[in-house]
């Protein structure tokens, strides 16, 4: 039986075989929400998303509510993915960078004491979105729904010292378009969801900064919602994207996305710059919006520092939305490795060491 690899992020959970030419076979909302059935209150994973309370297992790319997060994963395994209970595989969990040490013993120990896998392992999604493009050297440039990682990368080791976590992802760029769109159709009564599939259809880049500017007398769109309002949509598709250039927009204090890049690639010794700069891979979701690849080789190739990026193609025999699993893809080929090998935690290790024996043998 194939290990499973799972990748559960703010927004999306990625999981399946490790079979790693191929999609991940569950991409589901990682959002629950409550149901009551016959006074009983539990949690289902959500198939689309809805205008009702609802439950984030994972907020900025940190597990923070367990009880959701067992129902959402007892989901994937059994009901997705058809493992038999009684018959627990071994699995592999994507780690976000920076992840608290009580975050990856909790996780451990919900695997072994209520999955009861035979095997776990964890690694580091910057790590495995390298694995994923063809490098085990390079810097990962991580845009998720919550969190924006930058981390340089050294032969399989994350320099930790060298890289950075913000605050910042899809959900504020979702937010920031809500509001941009909002000062322009004040009669419209537009919901969160409404706002996240207008982001993911009209959102882009600008080409640079002066195209930015240029915006201001675009082309207006007219988008009718699902629910027959007409809303118009101009130069607040830019904004999105201009907003991971220049964070000011958000109100942030903070230098662009390509900036903080060269800037953590420096802290780094430099006889390694060179391996780090000509291997930068984009992955998460919000690096797939229109002109962002653009616009960041283009701010890349304009740095006035010696540093200049180039960015990663993924190889030819993987899709090329890759970016958008690139994680769970190297999660599948570290999997066709550490359990063959007997690298990964055991259910002898956990019961003679207990949880934190995940710190030493995931690394």
């Amino acid at each position: 039986m194939e290990a499973l690899v799972v990748d559960a992020g703010s927004k999306l959970l990625k999981a399946g075989a490790a079979i790693p030419d191929q999609s991940p076979p569950m991409l589901i909302p990682s959002q629950m929400k409550r149901m009551v059935d016959n006074g009983d209150v539990s949690s289902s994973a959500v198939t689309v998303l809805e205008d009702v309370t609802l439950l984030d297992p994972i907020e900025r790319g940190f597990i923070r509510d367990w009880d959701a997060m067992e129902d959402l994963l007892s989901y994937v395994v059994y009901t997705g993915l058809g493992w038999e209970e009684g018959n627990e595989g071994n699995i592999l969990f994507t780690d976000p960078l920076y992840t608290p040490k009580a975050i990856r013993e909790q996780l451990v120990q919900l695997m072994f004491e209520t999955f009861n896998v035979s095997g776990f392992y964890a690694s580091e999604q910057a790590v495995l979105s390298l694995y994923g493009a063809g490098r085990i050297s390079g810097c990962t440039v991580d845009i998720g729904h919550g969190k924006i990682d930058i981390a340089p990368v050294l032969e399989g080791a994350v320099q930790h010292i060298a890289s950075k976590r913000f605050e910042l992802g899809g959900t504020d760029l979702t937010k920031l378009f809500a509001q941009e769109l909002g000062k322009s159709n004040p009669l419209v009564n537009l919901s969160m969801s409404d706002v996240e599939t207008l982001k993911e259809q009209y959102a882009s880049c600008a080409e640079d900064e002066i195209a930015y500017e240029k915006t201001q007398n675009c082309e207006i769109e007219l988008h009718t919602l699902p629910d027959g309002q007409v809303i118009s949509i101009g130069r607040e598709r830019f904004s999105v994207g201009e907003a991971l250039f220049q964070p000011s927009i958000l109100g942030l204090e903070e230098h662009g996305i390509v900036e903080q890049l060269v800037r953590i690639i420096s802290t780094v010794s430099s006889e390694n710059h060179t391996q780090l700069l000509e291997n930068t891979v984009l992955c998460g979701g919000t690096t797939s919006m229109t002109g962002f690849e653009g616009r960041f080789q283009k701010e890349a190739n304009l740095c006035s520092s010696a540093i200049r990026p180039m960015l990663v193609k993924p190889p030819e025999y993987m899709p090329e939305s890759l970016g958008l699993y690139s994680a769970w893809v190297g999660g599948a080929i570290l999997a066709k490795v550490v359990f063959p090998q007997n690298q990964h935690v055991t259910k002898a290790d956990y019961d003679e060491t207990g949880p934190s024996v995940v710190h030493r043998k995931c690394f």
